[in-house]
């Protein structure tokens, strides 16, 4: 996971460029993204570059039949990257759901599409000081897909591969960002790009082995308005829409509010958690002042909404998968829950075989892919 030690946003105390692992859509003014220089105006007669390649249809060679048609880096023109991207050896753990904050133009064109990701990868990279575009995938409001940052589509393809990005903080290393084309405060994607997106989050969950519920939006990890109210109460009827394409429960985690002077298990889970994200508490079950101002950097350091309250955005940041071969406080975490909940195991930190039956004994139990991987869901279940 990226390590964004200074993150800074249009709303923070003292503003300055986004940190590249910062990416914030936290108001409207976002919506200024593509002005002045950038003007949309000005881009959308921008067409396909004539020379530098052709988007894949599916069915051709390097796709499989449900790919849907991307068009990529070399084909829209992107400019190169910075410094080299860094591609990582395992897939995505999730998919983050993004909206532009630009205006819901009425240019439906291909041409609009590339215009599109130009303009944002040059602010990106010039404005922000990014290495590249950050999301890996970006739908315009004619429902074209553009590879964002360069690799995005490979790592895709392989099933096994994806780049680190710079779209949502804390998840730019396990999660796969899709921006849609427009401001989704007030109003809808039109449907041609709904249509696209729920395309594009199918192909990305076959390809990596994902499940519906693992689509969130970029409200649910950083402090933001992104994707938009009208878009974020869309995600339901998204995962609902993915599962109909390639089967799977898509119902989402659900996560208990804890803050100070609560005690029991669910908060010795939550410190659990934030030892293993460095904090020095005691874990002793009572949510005290320590463990309040543990929860409060945690968010700080995460740019998710900081009360030292222990909800939804602090909750999925802190809660990792954790498998056969992991070890330390989450482990111990996992193991004290299944205990208390009457599937004893060891609470040595260590995720060995013995654990790993119990976990599957605990899924199966609650109906849930006996995997043996405590994914988010199965961390929500442990904590219902």
């Amino acid at each position: 996971m990226p390590s964004p030690k200074s993150p800074t946003s249009p709303t923070s105390p003292t503003p300055s460029r986004p940190h590249e692992h910062a990416h914030p859509h936290p108001t409207p003014r976002r919506r200024t993204l593509l002005t002045g220089a950038l003007a949309l105006g000005a881009l959308t007669a921008v067409g396909l570059p004539g020379t530098a390649g052709t988007a894949h249809a599916a069915g051709e060679p390097g796709t499989s039949a449900d790919e849907p048609q991307i068009t990529d880096c070399d084909t829209w023109g992107a400019r190169p990257s910075k410094s080299p991207i860094k591609v990582l050896a395992t897939g995505p753990q999730k998919i983050i759901v993004h909206h532009t904050g630009t205006d819901n133009v009425t240019d439906y064109s291909q041409g609009r599409s590339v215009a599109l990701a130009r303009a944002m990868q040059t602010h990106q990279m010039d404005t922000w000081g990014w290495i590249d575009t950050g999301q890996n995938f970006t739908i315009s409001r004619g429902a074209y897909i553009t590879e964002g940052r360069h690799g995005s589509l490979a790592g895709l393809r392989s099933g096994t591969q994806m780049v680190e990005s710079a779209h949502c903080t804390g998840q730019n290393t396990i999660a796969v960002g899709i921006e849609n084309e427009g401001t989704y405060l007030t109003e809808e994607p039109r449907g041609e790009q709904y249509e696209a997106l729920v395309g594009l989050c199918a192909y990305i969950c076959r390809q990596y082995g994902l499940r519906p519920y693992q689509i969130y939006g970029h409200r649910d990890f950083n402090s933001t308005l992104c994707p938009g109210d009208r878009l974020y109460a869309l995600l339901p009827k998204l995962r609902s829409d993915v599962a109909a394409l390639i089967g799977g429960d898509p119902t989402a985690p659900v996560w208990p509010l804890l803050h100070n002077g609560d005690s029991g298990e669910r908060v010795r889970v939550l410190q659990y958690l934030l030892v293993q994200r460095g904090s020095t508490i005691t874990v002793d079950g009572a949510f005290g002042p320590g463990t309040e101002a543990a929860v409060t950097a945690f968010q700080k350091f995460v740019t998710a909404t900081v009360d030292g309250w222990a909800g939804n955005q602090t909750w999925l940041q802190l809660c990792a998968p954790v498998s056969r071969g992991g070890a330390g406080a989450a482990v111990k975490a996992v193991q004290n829950r299944l205990t208390t909940l009457g599937f004893p195991a060891d609470v040595d930190g260590l995720f060995g075989p013995g654990t790993e039956g119990q976990v599957k004994a605990f899924q199966t139990a609650r109906g849930l892919p006996a995997d043996g991987v405590v994914d988010a869901r199965t961390w929500s279940r442990l904590l219902a």
